[in-house]
């Protein structure tokens, strides 16, 4: 795989992975719901707005570590296999996997939950007493 952009397409593989993995998450989470007598949509506020602040700062601080190692030399990147498009000294390339991260941990998290709609226990029946 050469040419410009050859790192960017080494990032599709895992985007089409967590697209589908995302949507079964989803799937999994709206019959979960529903199984426990909930509309599917409660308490998605929630969880965007915290995978939101948690997506930004994963952000940040890869723009900012990734700057670091680039300009100490520890990493660097072949000028002819990125698209050109930089933010600081990082190839915008380098965001995809931290951009995937975003999606597909809260999705594994979904998946993995073993917390969810589960059966009520059934009572256990009151031992006899005994009517001598």
């Amino acid at each position: 795989m050469n040419g410009p952009g050859a790192y960017g397409l080494l990032a599709l593989p895992f985007f089409g992975i967590t697209a589908v993995v995302a949507v079964v998450a989803g799937v999994v989470a709206a019959r979960r719901a529903r199984a426990a007598g909930r509309r599917p949509a409660a308490g998605r506020r929630v969880a965007v707005l915290t995978s939101v602040i948690a997506g930004i700062a994963l952000l940040v601080m890869t723009i900012v570590f990734d700057n670091v190692i680039v300009t100490l030399r520890i990493v660097a990147y072949d000028p002819s296999l990125i698209s050109g498009a930089k933010i600081g000294a990082i190839p915008v390339e380098d965001l995809a996997y931290a951009m995937s991260a975003i999606v597909l941990l809260p999705s594994l998290w979904v998946l993995f939950d073993r917390t969810g709609a589960r059966p009520a226990p059934e009572p256990t029946p009151a031992p006899a007493e005994d009517t001598k």
